[in-house]
């Protein structure tokens, strides 16, 4: 493969697609394989649907002049961005964790949009397909860009770094996300620190929450790192309140009332403060910026209702991101407080222990009304047989609607395929 040639292409259209049935026109069709099909096979309804160029790695499918032909698609995108990358000489800023990813990187977005032009990974593009297009949508009117990096195996954080080249980088926490596919917790560390290796490797600049264990041990790998938020660290951010909102007070003594909820959202919060005070955004701005931001997708989102107050947090789950959202209810001033919790998946052999360990956490804790939902929370009902408990959503749901919730804050958190964000409608 002809690197260069490739992207002499690339720089003549500037967009790429990896869907025929989202083919932009004049773009780039770079036939990326499925587990269940061929994607070269579409090379051609590609290029009849408005691409000028279809990239391939079965010679089968070659049409001259309209192909360019690679030994590996996925690869050849991936180094594709890695030259991209290098033409590039902007700040690029890495992330990756179990929990907070997003969050943390729509608010230092939000922060350094307040002085640079932005990039920031859209949606939850944080993989080996999803960096590499991120990387390529940086044009030259971007001062700086900020890239989410997810994983579930040792050594993907290791090639996203490796495609996106971030000079600075942080990790939000090491939680139990995708325990089972990385085989244990031991190697979640491994790689999520991935990142920390190649900000050493590289000469990188390093944020890391000082008041997490974990992260604070291995700061001592570092030359100069950038600490965050105790007394005596680079930024002093202190919470004041969580009920329902966060607030805090910053550096100036000033009190910020935010629209995020969940104390473990605060550690989000301060990474963006940080980092914003290191590229010299104003503290004004820059509690301007996390106070305006308002989550919408199902992280943390505070809903109001006529009588109900819900903390829709059914993006994702895992066993730390459980228990925190768990405690949080637990710990907020609120009369009448309920939870509605569904599977956590990824865990495989670890499955049961996890659910179990959810269950009396819940059984600990002075809830209205506990709903289990989902067969492998069936774990969980067996620890605290006082919750009420629905193999299937549908019959939570019906359960709901013969049975409302009034007067009542009510936190949902399950992992994605539940879907319990649907039950909105009937609280």
């Amino acid at each position: 493969m002809n690197i260069e040639t490739l992207y002499q292409h690339f720089l003549s259209v500037r967009k790429i697609s990896t869907d025929t049935r989202k083919i932009e026109p004049g773009s780039i069709f770079f036939a990326l394989q499925g587990p269940n099909f061929d994607a070269n096979t579409f090379a051609e309804e590609a290029l009849k649907k408005g691409a000028v160029l279809s990239v391939i790695d079965n010679s089968q499918y070659e049409i001259p002049g309209k192909t360019f032909l690679v030994n590996n698609v996925l690869e050849a995108l991936q180094a594709l961005a890695r030259y991209h990358r290098n033409t590039l000489k902007i700040p690029v800023v890495g992330l990756t964790g179990s929990n907070g990813k997003t969050t943390s990187k729509e608010l230092v977005n939000a922060v350094l949009s307040k002085k640079f032009k932005m990039l920031a990974t859209v949606g939850n593009l944080n993989n080996h397909i999803g960096v590499p297009l991120t990387i390529l949508s940086i044009d030259e009117s971007v001062e700086m860009a900020i890239i989410e990096m997810g994983a579930n195996h040792l050594e993907e954080i290791a090639l996203l770094s490796s495609i996106a080249s971030p000079t600075h980088g942080f990790i939000t926490n090491i939680g139990k996300a995708h325990i089972g596919t990385f085989g244990g917790f031991e190697n979640i560390i491994r790689g999520k620190s991935e990142l920390y290796q190649y900000l050493i490797n590289n000469s990188g600049v390093v944020f890391i929450n000082s008041a997490n264990e974990i992260l604070f041990n291995m700061a001592k790998r570092f030359k100069k790192p950038i600490l965050y938020p105790r007394k005596g660290d680079f930024i002093h951010v202190e919470l004041k309140d969580f009920n329902a909102f966060i607030t805090y007070k910053s550096e100036n003594d000033e009190t910020v009332q935010t629209k995020l909820t969940g104390s473990y959202n605060f550690e989000n919060i301060a990474v963006a403060l940080c980092i914003g005070k290191y590229f010299g955004v104003t503290e004004k701005d820059a509690n301007a910026a996390v106070a305006g931001y308002e989550p919408s997708n199902m992280r943390s989102q505070i809903i109001k209702k006529a009588s109900n107050t819900i903390i829709l947090d059914a993006y994702n789950a895992n066993p730390s991101s459980m228990e925190a959202a768990i405690k949080n209810l637990h710990a907020m001033n609120s009369q009448n407080k309920v939870a509605i919790i569904g599977d956590m998946y990824e865990l495989e052999e670890e499955a049961e222990s996890e659910h179990r360990n959810i269950g009396k956490i819940l059984r600990h804790c002075n809830f209205s009304s506990v709903y289990l939902c989902g067969d492998l929370m069936s774990w969980a009902s067996e620890e605290f047989p006082k919750a009420k408990y629905f193999a299937q959503k549908e019959m939570l749901s019906e359960y709901l609607k013969q049975n409302p919730v009034h007067d009542s804050t009510i936190l949902i958190k399950a992992s994605r395929g539940m879907k319990l964000e649907t039950l909105v409608d009937v609280i």
